[in-house]
């Protein structure tokens, strides 16, 4: 089992920063991935990122390219999302996930099994 605890949420005018954080108990050395996935209300949840736990290789959804940033301190165990450049339609709330099975890419959304409580983002005009 892995368990998932995000922080750093909270509210910010467009155009800001916040940092959200991770950290991950339990068998982290199983973990393959990790990613970041957002749901606003009304909409899909939808993957924002993910990383590789060994190589450290990361993926960004087009809509945040340039704006967010992911990464990881193995040592602490936990997984980073640095958010810049915050726009409204960036609002949502935000999870983290973990994906120990070596048998599906971490491109797909249902390898992720483990999953946070999520922490929301609320960006305004």
């Amino acid at each position: 089992q892995v368990q998932l605890v995000e922080s750093g949420g909270g509210s910010v005018q467009a155009g800001g920063s916040l940092r959200l954080s991770c950290a991950a108990s339990g068998y982290t050395s199983r973990m393959v991935c990790m990613a970041w996935f957002r749901q606003a209300p009304g909409k899909e949840r939808g993957r924002v990122a993910h990383i590789y736990r060994r190589s450290g290789s990361t993926n960004l959804t087009d809509s945040v390219k340039g704006r967010f940033t992911i990464s990881q301190d193995n040592t602490k165990n936990t997984l980073y999302l640095e958010m810049n450049s915050l726009k409204p339609e960036d609002t949502a709330m935000y999870y983290c996930a973990a994906a120990t099975s070596a048998l599906l890419s971490c491109y797909t959304d249902s390898a992720y099994t483990y999953w946070g409580q999520g922490t929301q983002v609320t960006v305004s005009s």
